[in-house]
């Protein structure tokens, strides 16, 4: 199994994906987006991938000036999407593939960085998917844009502050989700160092509205990062075997 994944930035790495793929003895490759020109000579053939991840980052969908590889990597998306390929898209990822398939991605109503609770709808249940999944979890979440249910797709998930956690599209061969299932301890930490400058420090500061955690909440004890992992582990498994 050769599973692909496509990197915006250095700070936003696929975390669990990796022990994932090694416990299953996949191959795994990625494109490195941040450190290329264009994109589009880093893209492989659609033909060779078994599985892409499409992670997150902090740049919008459509800064396509600031970061002229958007463009190819939509195009990318779009070809493996097209080929039948298993997609699934996190984050900045997921509002890539909505926008592939022509959702809209704008502002959300509020910024969501911290442990919250997401919930799954009715349609989401009856995947087999997403069989791994509680009805209600707590997951990561770390974004300030969302994304419309695009046409054809089920939206599968939803929290207090943002509708859209998720979609599906083609029975569950193409995932994309808002929230992180893929941070351990250590890449979460990599990420506050990286992009956490304006978070508050000690308790929540509401400068930034009601969905916004302290650096200190975020790598809390009992944060659910190995629920996390078990779902994310299953959601894979059960995109491969499709």
């Amino acid at each position: 199994m050769k599973v692909h994944y496509l990197q915006h930035v250095s700070y936003e790495g696929v975390g669990l994906i990796q022990d994932w793929a090694e416990t299953r003895s996949h191959e795994l490759s990625g494109t490195m987006l941040f450190a290329e020109p264009s994109g589009a000579s880093a893209m492989p053939d659609p033909e060779g991938v078994d599985l892409l991840v499409v992670m997150g980052g902090p740049m919008n969908v459509y800064e396509h000036d600031q970061y002229p590889w958007l463009l190819a990597e939509k195009a990318f998306i779009g070809a493996c999407i097209s080929a039948g390929k298993p997609v699934l898209g996190i984050c900045l990822g997921a509002q890539l593939i909505a926008d592939v398939l022509g959702g809209e991605v704008s502002r959300a109503p509020y910024e969501e960085i911290g442990w919250y609770p997401v919930e799954l709808t009715e349609a989401a249940r009856q995947l087999e998917v997403f069989a791994d999944f509680p009805d209600r979890f707590t997951t990561l979440q770390w974004h300030g844009d969302t994304f419309s249910i695009p046409p054809g797709a089920i939206r599968a998930a939803f929290s207090e502050a943002v509708a859209n956690q998720a979609f599906t599209f083609d029975d569950g061969r193409v995932i994309g989700l808002q929230f992180h299932l893929e941070e351990t301890r250590e890449t979460l930490g990599e990420l506050i160092a990286a992009a956490g400058q304006g978070l508050p420090a000690g308790s929540p500061d509401t400068a930034r509205g009601p969905w916004v955690a302290s650096r200190e909440d975020l790598l809390a004890p009992d944060a659910p990062f190995d629920s996390c992992r078990d779902m994310l582990f299953g959601l894979l498994d059960r995109m491969v075997m499709r």
